[in-house]
């Protein structure tokens, strides 16, 4: 893939990036030298290797998922009007 000129006015346009005229043609390239390296990385075999979320292997820490109240409940309601737990609240609809 080519980035010509109209290309970066739009990206830059898209990204709310102000570029002067005379920068155009610059940054076309370092843009397309970028595109050249991502290409690059198409040709590296990676067949039979696992996907990465870190270069060090480790476990997620995971917590028990479980329901629960949240074991609050009663703090939560304890400056209202409530009933077992629940809001009380004046009728509004008829």
């Amino acid at each position: 893939m080519s980035v010509d000129d109209k290309t970066v006015r739009r990206v830059a346009r898209l990204a709310r990036i102000k570029v002067e005229e005379k920068d155009v043609p610059k940054l076309a390239g370092e843009l397309n030298a970028i595109l050249a390296f991502v290409e690059q990385l198409n040709e590296v075999d990676v067949t039979g290797i696992e996907p990465l979320t870190s270069v060090v292997a480790t476990d997620m820490k995971k917590r028990k998922d479980v329901v629960t109240d949240g074991h609050y409940a009663a703090a939560i309601v304890a400056s209202t009007q409530s009933e077992d737990n629940f809001f009380m609240v004046p009728k509004v609809v008829e």
